[in-house]
């Protein structure tokens, strides 16, 4: 399994996640979410931010299944999906990811056939590497 690699302005990010909590760096300013996390807003100008908990509920924007693995980190587990999630509420906010069936399920546990545009999504947790991950809301 991969580990993210965490720079400063994506730390809190990730010590949320391993949290269980899905959370956006917004604008303290402006109150403009943005993704990925960045020192200044692209709106405003501001340096000033604030991380802001979501329900980490959304709906798969588009997805892809890698063949063969664009990474050496996943090639036991090809193929896979990866699915960009629009979150709810936040329609400029899209996290990459994978579709399992469950927190720290195989990333090819879902079948090809249930994954669909528009379909919606839980985030959920790998609960070894902390990872983001979605789940179908109705499976």
């Amino acid at each position: 399994m991969l580990s993210p690699v965490i720079d400063a302005d994506g730390a809190p990010f990730w010590q949320y996640a391993a949290r269980g909590e899905l959370r956006v760096q917004a604008c303290a300013d402006c109150g403009e979410a943005r993704f990925p996390p960045r020192p200044c807003c692209p709106h405003c100008r501001s340096f000033a931010c604030e991380w802001r908990r979501t329900d980490g509920r959304g709906r798969i924007w588009s997805y892809v299944r890698p063949h063969p693995p664009l990474l050496a980190g996943y090639a036991e587990q090809a193929p896979y999906n990866v699915v960009l999630v629009e979150l709810d509420g936040l329609p400029r906010i899209r996290l990459v990811g994978n579709l399992v069936s469950g927190p720290g399920a195989p990333l090819d546990s879902v079948a090809e056939s249930r994954i669909r545009i528009g379909a919606r999504v839980q985030a959920v947790f790998d609960p070894g590497s902390g990872l983001p991950q979605w789940i179908l809301e109705r499976p």
